[in-house]
């Protein structure tokens, strides 16, 4: 594990740079799980997550002459926005590399924050693509490639979150929750818990449609993930790094998935509830509270809420994935008779007065007696939804259920 003299040589490092975040008790949460539960609140940090930490804590470290050359990295977002804010702090060059598919917010954010010292380069679908862009870049030219995760010293940067928990925690802690992308964070905050507050038990959590840690863990060395689901871009990575699966093994005591849809009713929950704002990849370690919630009862819990880098316009999508996850929106293939009447026949004799149609898409076949429509369904309960079912049957409706169809969502958006 990472030493935790290092940590504190970096907390030093960090005093004018770093936001001193705040640990907050959470009456919702708590009083939901039943044990109290607190909030490390790094979505409130500068950059509007803990990656400041790592990234400065990793260019202070570097030469003169390595500086003057200027830096390369690669992010989805929130590395990109540390590494920024640090070239403009040291008055560095550097050179960016994110996915086209980056929040426009993200991106936006970067600029903002390295100002005239940085450029941003978009490439690729994923992390891994522009990471790979990136290192070509810096072994071609000779620059320092500042690692979003893989890195000692980016490890003890983040592990400076550890230190500030401890700090400002008034009792014991029982269960510290950790999301995981490439490791950093989890390796270095749970290298401080080791070592200061070694009965705590670290719970990893991972997206479950990027889950390169835990399947690397358990399958022992480190696999690289042939396709993820990006949506969490915060955290989704195919392939963790050498260090931090050697940190992770040693140090973390469990590694749990959330589904996406969870993920997303989570930033819904936490918005409409307590008014805060968090990313996909903050939203993880309270998505997976449920997952705990027996173990955790009377503990003392802490969830890192590591970034609130949300782009306003993935909200359509994030309530959609929502809607989908808690059984509340279906979708069909219907085939409605080719009449006049058909739809208005289905709506008052086969939804609830409660369900409501939110999509519909039919083109009319003048050569055929019947059509087939894709409906798009919300019910009011889980539950509705097999009411609806058995009146579709009960009326002789040939109907196809769409929920399973692994391109449903790309195309409904």
């Amino acid at each position: 594990m990472i030493p935790i003299e290092n940590i504190y040589q970096a907390k030093v490092k960090l005093k004018d740079i770093a936001r001193h975040t705040p640990l907050m008790y959470n009456h919702y949460l708590s009083e939901k799980y039943e044990c109290d539960i607190y909030l490390k609140r790094e979505d409130l940090q500068i950059v509007r997550s803990y990656k400041i930490r790592g990234a400065y804590n990793k260019m202070s470290s570097l030469t003169k002459a390595e500086l003057n050359k200027g830096i390369v990295c690669a992010s989805a977002g929130n590395h990109a926005q540390g590494v920024a804010l640090a070239c403009q702090k040291l008055n560095v060059k550097g050179k960016i590399y994110m996915p086209e598919t980056t929040p426009n917010q993200k991106v936006g954010k970067v600029k903002r924050f390295g100002k005239d010292f940085i450029d941003v380069i978009l490439i690729g679908d994923t992390f891994d693509d522009a990471y790979n862009e990136a290192k070509k870049d810096a072994d071609s030219n000779q620059k320092v490639f500042i690692h979003p995760f893989d890195d000692d010293k980016i490890i003890e940067g983040q592990g400076t979150v550890g230190l500030e928990i401890l700090e400002d925690s008034k009792s014991a802690i029982d269960f510290l929750f950790i999301g995981i992308g490439g490791g950093g964070l989890a390796s270095g905050v749970g290298s401080c818990f080791k070592k200061l507050s070694p009965e705590t038990k670290l719970i990893g959590v991972e997206p479950e449609g990027a889950p390169a840690m835990k399947i690397s863990i358990e399958s022992d060395q480190i696999i690289e993930l042939e396709k993820i689901d990006p949506f969490v871009d915060g955290a989704a990575v195919r392939k963790v790094g050498k260090k931090t699966f050697k940190y992770c093994k040693e140090i973390m005591d469990d590694f749990l998935t959330v589904p996406e849809g969870k993920v997303c009713t989570t930033i819904l929950e936490l918005y409409n509830e307590e008014a805060i704002v968090v990313e996909p990849a903050g939203a993880l370690t309270v998505a997976a509270l449920d997952l705990y919630k027996e173990k955790i009862k009377g503990k003392s819990i802490v969830c890192m809420v590591s970034g609130g880098n949300n782009d306003i316009t993935r909200m359509e999508e994030i309530k959609e994935r929502s809607l989908l996850h808690e059984g509340l929106k279906h979708y069909f293939i219907i085939s409605f008779p080719q009449r006049a009447g058909a739809l208005k026949e289905f709506v008052n004799q086969v939804l609830g007065p409660n369900d409501s149609i939110t999509f519909f898409q039919y083109n009319k076949k003048n050569s055929r007696e019947r059509g087939p429509a894709l409906v798009g369904i919300i019910v009011n309960k889980k539950e509705d939804y097999y009411h609806l079912i058995q009146r579709m049957k009960d009326q002789n409706i040939e109907y196809t259920s769409r929920m399973d169809s692994p391109d449903l969502f790309d195309f409904i958006t």
